[in-house]
């Protein structure tokens, strides 16, 4: 296979993506330099950019504001997105969040991004843990060692926090532990501002941890310290789809260990994932082996075939998902409302549940044989150039119905789904069936920094020290970015009516693969020579479409002449009346 250049050759750390979240209709990137960036729908304040405006591409997120030189210090190393709020983690061990506030359980509570007020805009430092003590040291304030957070994780209304002792924290719309086992059928969320420390794990440590809209699924050491291995899975929150797998629908207050995954189990969980009420968990075989072997279990709500076993149905205990390739390891896996998606470290990316794994509800335009739900693991298409895989994988993350990868070890960023609201990142709102590239690396950025090698004058200049060269600057690019919005608006436009009418004639949106091609090599189009060529490498089905779909469209025509001719007559008719009566 011919070597292409790789981004990481020419990129650099500002513009390397290490980290992404998703959450209902938004998307968060972490640079390697620390900063975040945030794009979709704007409504609550969950992009962090002090309105509630979409954003059709990538924009930097503001922590203290672009003129504090707090800003640049900053260095922001991990981040979560719930369905409407976000947070980050700063290497400090400081916590911050933005977007809806409200909890469900109670209007007039505030929680999930954890400060006593209202949905915020930008981002708002979360000053709870400051002074608290671990549940997982020895005392409630360990001498000589401060609690910091050290990582974070959101889903559905509520937010969780592991900090440096291994113990967990929670607050918003909680599945909040009980001294006593509470009575069938009265579970309930318990709603908090404040971090509320989960004690059930004190002399364990808390490695990793995920929630949906009402369970949580965490991992935990079997003893006192984390030897890279032995964890076992707990689960607790609401149970009504068996998304706990304990073997049943009972909800629990209180963690209690997955029978699947205790530290006698021959399966080692490295990544765990919850959709809004199904669970994804990545395990390999703890004896050891030739060859980097993994698998993936599911449990929970199948409805739409998220869980990936060829069925509809639910399943309360975990299940080997049998769809995907033997010998693989997968890296990262992901769950959206009803959808999974998992990636290999070969660069395949699999996606299973509702409308083929993309997540979308049904729309009437995507029909025939290509549409449906996806009860097994489908390969998605690469990007056309290694053999459908995409290269240097590094994570996936799945919203509500929208899928974003990072691959080229960070350089690009590939979405899929519901384009609506700007939520892929591709500067449109149109929906997308196959992976698309995200806006990145910044465009404004990219400009500046074109605009900055071509005009750029001597050492001895005088040039820099003249503000006017720096407004006319930033007037061009201004124009610019107004002229890209401008053409960027004509082209959604454009796709959205070549989709409607694609999908009208051929029963599925649209395709870039399926661009005509004359009007690729030369720019214009032989509609004869194209049409002959289109009937020539049509099927059967797709002829017989085609005649029902002109003899609609002839009928209709006809219908519409007949309807005029005939009111043509009665018109004339009327006339000559008219004229007899004068008479």
């Amino acid at each position: 296979m011919e070597e292409t250049e790789s981004p990481t050759e020419v990129g650099n750390i500002s513009s390397k993506i290490i980290s992404i979240a998703a959450g209902e209709a938004h998307t968060l990137a972490l640079t390697g330099d620390g900063k975040v960036y945030s794009w979709g729908r704007g409504t609550f304040g969950r992009l962090g950019t002090g309105s509630e405006e979409d954003r059709h591409f990538p924009v930097r997120v503001r922590f203290f504001g672009s003129d504090d030189d707090r800003e640049e210090k900053l260095k922001i190393v991990a981040v979560a997105a719930g369905a409407y709020h976000s947070l980050a983690l700063s290497d400090d061990g400081s916590l911050w969040g933005w977007g809806y506030n409200t909890l469900l359980l109670d209007p007039n509570m505030d929680g999930q991004i954890g400060v006593p007020e209202e949905n915020h805009l930008i981002p708002h430092l979360l000053e709870h843990f400051f002074g608290l003590g671990s549940p997982g040291s020895s005392s409630q304030k360990e001498s000589g060692k401060q609690l910091k957070i050290s990582s974070v994780q959101a889903g559905g209304m509520m937010s969780l926090a592991i900090d440096n002792h291994g113990a967990l924290w929670m607050w918003g719309n909680c599945p909040h532990p009980a001294e006593s086992k509470p009575v069938e059928g009265e579970f309930s969320l318990v709603s908090s501002a404040s971090p509320i420390p989960v004690w059930n794990f004190h002399g364990h440590i808390v490695v990793k941890v995920a929630c949906g809209n009402e369970h949580i699924v965490a991992l935990v050491t079997s003893g006192e310290t984390y030897e890279g291995s032995d964890l076992v899975c707990y689960s607790w929150g609401g149970n009504a789809h068996g998304q706990l797998g304990l073997g049943d629908k009972e909800s629990r207050s209180n963690p209690e260990v997955i029978k699947t995954f205790t530290s006698e189990s021959p399966w080692d969980i490295y990544e765990i994932a919850c959709g809004a009420f199904h669970t994804a968990l990545l395990a390999q075989r703890k004896r050891p082996s030739d060859t980097l072997e993994s698998v993936c279990w599911t449990f929970g709500l199948g409805d739409n075939g998220q869980l990936g076993h060829g069925t509809t149905q639910s399943l309360s205990s975990p299940e080997l998902v049998r769809g995907l390739p033997e010998s693989i390891f997968l890296t990262s896996v992901d769950c959206g409302l009803f959808h999974t998606s998992v990636v290999s470290s070969a660069g395949e990316v699999w996606s299973w549940g509702m409308e083929r794994g993309l997540g979308l509800c049904p729309d009437a335009r995507f029909i025939g044989a290509d549409s449906g739900d996806a009860l097994s693991p489908l390969l998605f298409p690469g990007n056309g150039m290694h053999n459908d895989r995409f290269q240097e994988p590094l994570q996936i993350a799945c919203g509500a119905a929208h899928t974003v990868l990072v691959a080229d070890a960070g350089y690009r960023l590939w979405s899929w789904g519901r384009g609506r609201s700007g939520v892929l990142g591709n500067g449109k709102t149109v929906d997308c069936y196959v992976p698309t590239l995200v806006l990145w690396p910044l465009l404004d950025d990219d400009f500046k920094e074109r605009e900055s090698d071509n005009t750029r004058p001597n050492d001895n200049s005088q040039e820099l020290k003249n503000p006017e060269v720096s407004v006319e600057t930033e007037k061009r690019l201004s124009a610019a970015m107004e002229e890209m919005k401008l053409l960027q608006s004509k082209l959604s436009l454009m796709e959205q009516y070549a989709n409607m009418l694609h999908g009208a004639i051929f029963g599925r949106p649209f395709q870039a693969h399926e661009i005509l091609t004359s009007l690729q090599n030369s720019g214009g189009l032989d509609i004869v020579k194209e049409w002959e060529n289109m009937l020539d490498s049509s099927d059967t089905s797709k002829l017989i479409r085609l005649e029902r779909f002109y003899r609609d469209m002839l009928a209709g025509v006809k219908d519409k002449l007949m309807k005029r001719r005939i009111q043509e007559v009665v018109k004339e008719c009327l006339r000559s009346t008219a004229a007899r009566t004068t008479e």
